[in-house]
């Protein structure tokens, strides 16, 4: 007997107080099964052309999977919308708790779809399927304080950046551990005044079987056995030693301090503070004055290694102060690095140096806060700051999103991932950088692989798989759809190609074209120190990457989707008359 995937949303106008659930249509569920998929066909079908990301009109979905909560590792949902740092499309992860009692809360829907914006804060109840609008007697405290209100429930909240609207605020769960991180939905939360999300409800147990299954595949792989062993954390000593780790503001690809805050610097501390032996050293806790924080690799090379602070409990701690003000500590991290280059550079009236916690401090502040000139600027990211004081060739971004991990100037194809990210610059659309580093790739080369696991990621967030899981589901999930009776309309690979596009007709309609798939200034200018010393990206073979991804997606020269190609993947009865589409494809060569 087959379980039965969810087949409703819940739609909800904070401007009309109303709360309607509606029926997905069985074609979109075939054609996009949920998460991701649903979550743009909705986005696209909604919005408008230039519809303002902070306005009452922008829609925030909090999507789930259809076999979410029943999946081996953690749950995770998405937060789908226009994003206000780039003004294109935006899906946002994070797990925890929440996402599998949001699961349970939803029962037979698959997520909720939020538009205008309320005369006054408010929160969401989800219960038993149903949504109630309250008001948000925490407006104005920050996600530690607002999840700990709620002790007898699940919570995703937006913190003072949220709330201020910056424009990389997150979505918070877990008193701060998990966030919803990139690309600004919780400022697009916090414009609707919607302080938060809380979920009552048991999660989903079924498939006990085939979830042990695959967690028993998970821990046996070498995907899994890493994570057991070192968490995260070990990303930071991995680019280290291949000197890929953004170091001072994107100067220099190695960190003299990486030891301290990497790996080992993790497991000496843990044996130091009697952190139990059988624990991930990744979730390993450090109390600071901010608050907890449970470093990861994210937090140690942005903050740790990007900042030039070698401090273990220093960067602990401006971690915690991204977490309790709602901050992406990525782009906050490298907004912060610009800062300091600028004013080294004599672009500000203000005087930081790298290495300094106490600089980073304050300025995160001011940046949540947003109550001085300069941290109002710094609010709206690297790209906003630049273009007032200048200095756009500082600190890497794409499409103005701040570049996270791991440095292209020492694997060119990790120019083109970031490059071609459908939401601005990530490095968990596609990570070739982990097998180019070590072998000799042509451009088409780096474009087949960048384009394959670009389309392999976006039906895996449709289920929504935990990233790290996901390297072990050899068949996409096709096993797990069928478990719930969800039958596709083509191969999942297929499925992944089609919501990718359809990202990228979005994109296309706000704008983005081959100008905004570009290398940025500050990766064209040489390495200064570690083994890709006096590297950087060479313009013309970045150009022949990119000629070669457009051709292998079936897209024009100028990063427009053609008509054929859309036809091929469905599209050409949803894209409509706003899209521009390029009449042929681009050539393989």
């Amino acid at each position: 007997m087959h379980l039965r995937a969810p087949d409703r949303l819940l739609r909800v106008d904070l401007s009309t107080e109303s709360v309607e659930r509606v029926s997905v249509p069985d074609e979109w569920r075939r054609r996009y099964v949920g998460g991701k998929g649903l979550g743009v066909r909705y986005l696209y079908e909604e919005l408008d052309a230039d519809t303002d990301p902070l306005g009452p009109n922008n829609v925030l979905l909090f999507m789930i999977g259809p076999v979410s909560g029943l999946l081996p590792g953690e749950s995770r949902y998405a937060a789908i919308t226009k994003s206000p740092l780039t003004g294109g499309f935006l899906d946002s992860y994070a797990g925890g708790t929440f996402p599998a009692v949001l699961a349970g809360a939803l029962r037979d829907a698959g997520g909720i779809l939020v538009t205008g914006r309320a005369s006054e804060p408010v929160r969401l109840v989800v219960t038993n399927g149903d949504v109630n609008i309250e008001p948000a007697e925490t407006w104005g405290a920050d996600t530690v304080t607002t999840d700990e209100h709620f002790s007898d429930a699940a919570v995703a909240c937006v913190g003072p950046a949220g709330e201020n609207q910056v424009a990389y605020a997150t979505i918070s769960s877990d008193a701060g551990n998990h966030h919803a991180g990139r690309g600004g939905a919780g400022a697009v939360m916090g414009a609707k005044r919607l302080k938060a999300v809380v979920a009552r409800g048991d999660p989903p147990s079924s498939l006990e079987n085939l979830r042990e299954r695959y967690a028993e595949r998970y821990r046996e792989s070498d995907t899994g056995k890493w994570l057991q062993a070192s968490g995260t954390v070990e990303t930071v000593d991995f680019a280290n030693e291949t000197g890929v780790l953004p170091t001072r503001g994107w100067q220099d690809g190695q960190f003299e301090g990486a030891d301290d805050i990497g790996i080992a610097a993790v497991r000496e501390l843990a044996r130091e503070r009697e952190y139990p032996d059988d624990e991930d050293p990744g979730g390993y806790r450090v109390e600071t004055d901010a608050g907890e924080s449970i470093p990861r690799g994210a937090t140690a090379m942005t903050l740790g290694a990007g900042l030039g602070i070698d401090d273990f409990d220093a960067v602990a701690e401006l971690g915690a102060t991204c977490d309790r003000f709602g901050l992406d500590l990525i782009s906050a991290g490298n907004t912060v690095a610009w800062a300091v280059r600028a004013s080294e550079a004599d672009l500000l009236d203000h005087s930081f140096t790298f290495g300094t916690p106490d600089d980073a401090r304050s300025l995160l502040r001011d940046i949540a806060t947003r109550e001085t000139t300069l941290g109002d600027t710094l609010a709206e990211g690297v790209d906003a700051a630049a273009e007032r004081f200048g200095g756009d060739d500082l600190v890497p971004t794409v499409k103005a999103m701040e570049l996270p991990a791991y440095d292209p100037r020492g694997a060119e194809s990790m120019a083109l991932a970031y490059a071609t990210s459908d939401r601005g610059a990530c490095h968990r659309r596609a990570i070739p950088i982990e097998r180019e580093i070590f072998e000799n790739w042509s451009p088409g080369r780096a474009a087949r692989a960048v384009v394959t696991e670009q389309d392999q990621r976006s039906i895996l967030w449709c289920l929504i798989v935990d990233d790290f899981v996901g390297d072990v589901f050899e068949d996409l999930g096709a096993e797990w759809l069928d478990a719930v009776g969800l039958d596709t309309d083509g191969d999942l690979q297929t499925i992944g190609e089609r919501i990718w596009t359809l990202t990228r007709l979005f994109n296309v309609r706000e704008g983005i074209s081959r100008a905004d798939d570009e290398l940025p200034p500050a990766l064209r200018k040489p390495l200064e120190s570690g083994p890709n010393d006096g590297q950087a990206v060479d313009e013309d073979r970045f150009e022949a990457m990119l000629d070669a991804y457009y051709a292998e997606r079936g897209w024009g020269a100028d990063g427009r989707p053609a008509r054929e190609t859309v036809g091929r993947l469905g599209l050409d009865e949803v894209v409509d008359d706003e899209t521009p589409l390029a009449e042929r494809p681009l050539e393989r060569k």
